[in-house]
């Protein structure tokens, strides 16, 4: 059979539309035994803002504020590095995440939906059915809106809600510091 032949007679989205009701995800990929990918060896470098510091030394606290402006300019994106998350928040909300995972695959499919809607759910390639894109983004994903109006407890995953909650305190807490940054180093003024 030719190449063309064989192209003709594939059906990506009845095939898409299989993965997908499988509700597995990726991991359920894995879990019935594929054990081969493609691999990607695309290394990317960001820039890197230290908050070591920012408010105890003034100098400090500009050079941060320009560092934030310039990558905000240049690239329109930085990794942010003593950011006050503290290492056990980190640790914990990895922990729960993949205990989300690791669930057996009955109580995680009442979380799978492309219903981006909910507060709480979770999809393997969100962009599955978008036909233009020509391959599947390979991963799956847990999605959470906590603000401004949380989920109530009995929305989330058992593994998550604890440390989700306590983790979008630090996050957003995080993200209020860096919009303070990105206003002083544009000169903009809050009242």
């Amino acid at each position: 059979m030719s190449i063309s032949k064989v192209e003709q007679s594939y059906d990506r989205m009845s095939e898409l539309k299989l993965f997908d009701d499988t509700k597995a995800g990726v991991k359920g990929l894995v879990d019935s035994g594929i054990a081969k990918g493609g691999k990607c060896e695309t290394n990317f470098t960001f820039l890197v803002v230290d908050l070591q510091g920012i408010d105890e030394d003034p100098i400090k606290h500009k050079e941060i504020v320009d560092k934030v402006r310039d990558a905000s300019e240049t690239w329109g994106f930085f990794q942010v590095v003593n950011h006050g998350i503290p290492t056990s928040v980190i640790n914990k909300m990895l922990q729960g995440t993949r205990q989300f995972f690791e669930q057996d695959n009955k109580v995680k499919k009442q979380y799978y939906t492309r219903d981006i809607g909910r507060k709480v759910f979770y999809n393997s390639n969100i962009d599955l059915y978008r036909p233009s894109v020509p391959t599947a983004s390979w991963k799956d994903a847990f999605f959470c809106f906590i603000t401004p109006n949380p989920p109530g407890p009995q929305e989330f995953p058992t593994p998550c809600w604890e440390i989700l909650m306590d983790y979008s305190k630090d996050v957003t807490k995080l993200g209020f510091s860096l919009l303070e940054l990105l206003n002083e180093g544009f000169g903009l003024v809050v009242i």
